[in-house]
């Protein structure tokens, strides 16, 4: 089982950058795809970026390609969320997620656990 806890969020204006950390437990964490969802009031969560077990092969959004990177690292157990070129729209509450190695995808239901989200508020 994985418990994951996400930190970082916070209010930054447009254009600022800001730096989302997940926080993993468990032994089996580094056999785990990892993903960033996001979701604002009313919608339904959307996928934001992916990364393998292995750390490599990322996949994202293409509302943010370019912009947000994901990477992890297996010995400490984290994987982090750069946010560059903030947009309002990107305004939502960040979550992670964990899926059973290669099987990370666009879907939320690919996913087995999740944190408890971080809110991002960028002001225009």
């Amino acid at each position: 089982q994985v418990q994951l806890v996400e930190s970082g969020g916070g209010l930054v204006q447009a254009g600022g950058s800001l730096r989302l950390s997940c926080a993993a437990s468990g032994r089996t964490f580094s056999t785990y795809d990892m993903g960033w969802f996001r979701q604002t009031p009313g919608k339904e969560r959307e996928f934001v970026a992916r990364i393998r077990w292995s750390g490599g092969s990322t996949a994202y959004a293409d509302s943010v390609k370019g912009r947000f990177t994901i990477s992890r690292d297996n010995v400490k157990y984290l994987v982090y969320l750069q946010m560059n070129s903030l947009k309002p729209e990107d305004t939502a509450v960040y979550f992670c997620a964990a899926a059973p190695g290669y099987h990370g995808s666009y879907d939320v239901a690919s996913y087995n656990y999740w944190g408890q989200g971080t809110q991002v508020t960028v002001s225009s």
